[in-house]
Formats: C-alpha cells, structure tokens, sequence
C-alpha cells in the first residue's frame, strides 16, 4: 500500500502556514491520535467497541483528508473485530506517516 502524502500535507499546511514548527506539530498529533485508535482497535474485543475505534479513526482520517487511512478504516468497520488484515494495513499507513 503505497502513501501518497498530497492531501495530508496540503491539509497541514493550510492549518500551519509557512510555521514549519507548527507543521510537525500538527502532524505529531495526528499520527499520536491515530495510534491511539489503532491501539484501541488491537485491544477490542467486541463490535462495540471495535466500531468506535474504527469510527473515531475514520473521523480523524476525513478531518485530514488522509484518503488512504479513511479507506482502511472504512475496511475495518467491515471487518470482524480483531481482523488481523485490517490491523495491518492501519500500522503500515501510520508507520508511512512517522517516516
């Protein structure tokens, strides 16, 4: 699964400016989100509460306009609590992120 930063960037830097400082800031703050709802994700063990990870990362996907991550939260609200799959695809996109 290739990362294509495009629209994550641009979204930064709207929000930032030319405040490069600001830019890593607000970037550390999304991935440090996501990793908390992937975290959550891995630790779910019902529908419940797998939905709501899955939906809080999609939420945190749109407001970035990040089109990769939204699509693989979208594939784990599709998927059976715990899909190791679905898992997966979320930490390589977010390791993508850190990089």
């Amino acid at each position: 699964m290739a990362y294509d930063s495009g629209a994550l960037d641009a979204t930064l830097a709207a929000a930032a400016g030319d405040d490069p400082a600001l830019m890593r800031e607000l970037r550390g703050a999304f991935v440090e989100s996501a990793e908390r709802q992937l975290d959550l994700l891995k630790r779910s063990r019902c529908d419940g509460n797998w939905n709501v990870a899955a939906m809080r990362l999609k939420g945190l996907a749109a407001s970035f306009h990040s089109d990769e991550l939204f699509r693989a939260a979208e594939n784990a609200l599709q998927s059976a609590p715990g899909e190791p799959a679905a898992i997966r695809d979320i930490e390589k996109l977010l390791a993508s992120f850190s990089a």
